[in-house]
């Protein structure tokens, strides 16, 4: 595998990413891991990498940059917390289409990146990201996923549920089963609103699981049965649309 660390230069900065993809085998699919709300970070590589060695180039980026190069959420801590929320808050749908085609563009520009079709995948604070992406690029976003997304539909203009209908690519959405960010009522609106569109997509929801589950490093949440099952969920969803 190759790791890097560096920065892709956006509209508003210097966007600060780790990309990972196989030695050999080239060109590679690629794959933009929007983070969650504690940050880029080695858990996050980590996820990225194992993305990564199944043949895909990874691409993770700071979505925070405008604010703060690194970010460290301290579990516990109830300033950083409270200043994760307001790093997280910050962000918009105008924003995230801005990295997306940054992020985009530098791909272009990669030897070990194949550009034709994109995969994307969110956690979290990042779910709304994934669905605002693939709308806005239908033609190169062959497959998005959310896993325990938050705020997918609400009564925002932003809400991502309002722009699913100009989605061409494939949607997964893993849902955790007690989950007070994504609670079941907003669930069932979301996919009683994408049954009214053409979209080919599938919302399953991951029994005994909390917000969270996916992470190996979060403690009282992770749930390894439940993290294979995103694995194979993920590839799956990979491998059908991307090559």
């Amino acid at each position: 595998m190759i790791d890097r660390e560096l920065d892709i230069q956006t509209a508003d900065g210097a966007m600060n990413t780790f990309v990972t993809h196989p030695e050999e085998g080239g060109p590679h699919p690629v794959v933009l891991f929007y983070m969650d709300a504690p940050g880029k970070r080695e858990e996050l590589h980590d996820m990225a990498r194992r993305l990564g060695s199944v043949g895909y180039c990874v691409v993770l980026p700071n979505l925070y940059y405008r604010r703060v190069r690194d970010f460290k959420m301290v579990t516990g801590d109830d300033d950083a917390r409270r200043i994760m929320f307001e790093h997280m808050n910050s962000l918009d749908r105008a924003k995230i289409l801005t990295d997306t085609a940054a992020m985009l563009k530098f791909a272009a520009g990669e030897k070990a990146a194949r550009t034709d079709k994109v995969g994307v995948v969110g956690y979290c604070m990042s779910g709304p990201f994934i669905f605002w992406a693939a709308a806005e690029h239908p033609n190169r976003v062959a497959a998005a996923a959310s896993f325990h997304g938050v705020r997918l539909c609400t009564d925002s203009p932003e809400s991502p549920h309002r722009f699913a209908d100009k989605i061409k690519g494939e949607l997964y959405v893993g849902c955790a089963q007690t989950d007070s960010y994504a609670p079941p009522e907003m669930i069932a609106a979301l996919d009683a609103h994408l049954r009214t569109t053409p979209l080919r997509y599938r919302i399953e929801t991951y029994p005994e699981t909390q917000h969270g589950f996916v992470f190996p490093k979060r403690e009282g949440m992770y749930q390894k049965a439940g993290a294979e099952r995103h694995w194979e969920r993920l590839l799956a969803l990979f491998r059908r649309n991307l090559g």
